[in-house]
């Protein structure tokens, strides 16, 4: 099963929401992050293998300056939804992606799904 953090900008209630739903899932509020930088946040979830899952394009960035093969990123690029509406949103997009994420992958949720792999071994 895909281990899941969520970043700040994403609502509290979608982490209790997608737990209901048998995802496991953390909120960086939760773990007391909620004004970690981007790279501690992602140095969490690279130790406990999680997807981070965030509004924020700087994830991305940083993943993509140091050539990391992970942890893999899902940015959600669509602002304004309710707790309910992200997490249906964000279990139909990792139910899409779950093999992509297992292996290392920057992907992105606009109106597509658009990804890359992180995996450096060109395998």
């Amino acid at each position: 099963m895909i281990k899941i953090l969520l970043d700040q900008g994403l609502p509290l209630t979608t982490a209790h929401l997608m737990r209901e739903h048998g995802w496991d899932v953390q909120h960086v509020s939760e773990l007391g992050m909620s004004r970690a930088e981007d790279v501690a946040i992602l140095r969490l979830a690279h130790q406990e293998q999680r997807v981070v899952v965030t509004l924020d394009a700087d994830f991305h960035t940083l993943l993509a300056l140091t050539g990391a093969n992970g942890p893999s990123v899902v940015r959600i690029r669509m602002q304004g939804m309710k707790g309910a509406q992200t997490a249906s949103l964000i279990e139909r997009v990792l139910t899409l992606v779950s093999d992509d994420v297992t292996h290392g992958a920057m992907v992105t949720k606009s109106k597509h799904i658009s990804f890359l792999s992180l995996d450096n071994t060109g395998s």
